[in-house]
């Protein structure tokens, strides 16, 4: 997996990841921490809002700024976003005021509402191999896995001598780290496409995923792993110091387990994936997570939540890994962007739906009810891939063109050209608009 990094572009485009998340991460533990000092038992309510803000901005932002990205140089774009993020976060010690928490968390999910799909579809480019790429989405789900090991543990230490308004810091000098290792590579800009409109451009990555099989499956997936997500990231701080009144410490215990699940999984998964379907591998890491989700009705303390954590770790990395791959398979280069920029926000509307969920049903029907609800939404998200993303799903489709001219090029793409029907690796673009049913 590590031989990737050879690769001087890839290796500074990792490494700041890895740092902004980290950064992003003692962020994380803090905004949990604040809404406590804020809101004290409502903190669950609390903390949901402010995370359903970030998924609206998410999900608004996102496809606009695929649109707009592919006619922007993409190193200037992501460094700009970078120093807008460290801006904002500059801010958050000094809130006072719930509503203010909501302002700047906004202002900072939007941008990286426009940086992140930018980041993600540049990957492809800068390893264009199937395997190199598999490696990068292993290596890169990796990183969010030691952000979320390390960035609790290096809080709960920072903890023991600063007050949490200072972890805040450490998101800014993640940031400007991040700024700083971009500047110093040069990046791939988007591949020149047809002259669209804004709405085109801005819809063309929807459309695409909306009309993919396998990219509909992996929307039914993005629920699970979201009403999983909710049930650890808003409630933990409640259940660790609410429920068990223990300390701030052990609450970053508990997101270093859940951190410390999705790594194994990660580390363990290129090989797995060379052998097993995406497919496989995914659907069976939403049935732990609802298994798992159900076995949290039986938490009893913290020795029990730590190994319930870390399988939920283990089952969201399971499921959410290997998305990448699915993306890119489903998509011509120049579309890159806008379908990353889909995805990001249809997951990040799963988000929205579950976290004010899981904090809302927290307070008004307890905890135990809430990991049953959380669980039969990842059981229904399961009964839906199942249905939705085929058996059989290969690269090479054959198919119809009855509106085709006989001259056309695209009749050259391919092989096994029958009467008006030939068969070709297939993606949604502008020759193909739905599907072939199964003949």
């Amino acid at each position: 997996m590590l031989q990737i990094l050879s690769n001087r572009t890839y290796r500074h485009l990792f490494a700041a990841q890895l740092i902004a998340l980290i950064g992003t991460g003692l962020a994380t533990v803090a905004l949990g921490l604040l809404a406590f000092e804020l809101a004290g038992p409502d903190a669950g309510v609390v903390l949901g809002t402010a995370l359903a803000i970030k998924m609206i901005a998410f999900v608004v932002v996102a496809p606009v700024a695929a649109a707009l990205a592919e006619r922007l140089p993409r190193r200037p774009m992501l460094v700009c976003l970078d120093l807008v993020r460290a801006a904002v976060v500059l801010l958050l010690p000094f809130v006072t005021e719930v509503w203010q928490v909501y302002v700047l968390i906004f202002l900072l999910q939007s941008a990286s509402a426009g940086f992140t799909p930018a980041f993600q579809a540049t990957i492809p480019d800068v390893l264009p191999e199937e395997k190199d790429y598999t490696r990068a989405l292993s290596l890169s789900r990796l990183a969010y896995d030691l952000e979320s090991l390390v960035s609790p543990i290096l809080a709960a230490a920072l903890l023991t001598v600063v007050s949490f308004h200072s972890l805040f810091a450490g998101t800014v000098v993640g940031f400007l780290a991040s700024a700083a290792l971009v500047v110093s590579v040069t990046l791939p800009n988007p591949q020149a496409s047809a002259h669209r409109s804004i709405y085109e451009r801005t819809t063309r990555g929807l459309r695409i995923y909306l009309a993919t099989p396998r990219l509909q499956g992996l929307l039914a997936v993005s629920m699970a792993v979201a009403a999983s997500g909710a049930m650890v990231i808003v409630n933990t701080v409640v259940i660790v110091q609410g429920e068990f009144g223990l300390t701030q410490e052990s609450t970053a215990m508990a997101l270093a387990a859940y951190g410390g699940g999705s790594m194994v999984a990660a580390l363990v998964l290129p090989g797995i994936l060379d052998r097993i379907q995406d497919r496989s591998i995914m659907l069976a890491g939403i049935a732990l997570l609802a298994v798992g989700l159900v076995s949290g009705t039986m938490v009893q303390g913290l020795d029990s939540l730590l190994p319930l954590w870390f399988v939920l770790g283990l089952g969201y990395s399971v499921a959410q890994t290997p998305a990448g791959r699915l993306l890119r398979r489903s998509s011509r280069p120049e579309d890159r962007p806008a379908l990353f920029a889909a995805q990001f926000a249809l997951s990040h509307a799963c988000w929205l739906i579950t976290y004010p969920l899981a904090g809302w049903l927290g307070v008004t029907v307890g905890l135990s009810q809430t990991f049953v609800i959380m669980a039969g939404i990842a059981t229904i998200a399961l009964a839906a891939a199942l249905s939705m993303w085929p058996t059989s799903d290969p690269d090479v489709v054959g198919h119809d063109h009855h509106g085709l001219a006989e001259d056309d090029p695209h009749w050259d793409e391919g092989g096994h050209r029958q009467g008006r029907r030939h068969a070709h690796r297939f993606v949604i673009d502008n020759l193909h608009l739905e599907w072939p049913r199964e003949r």
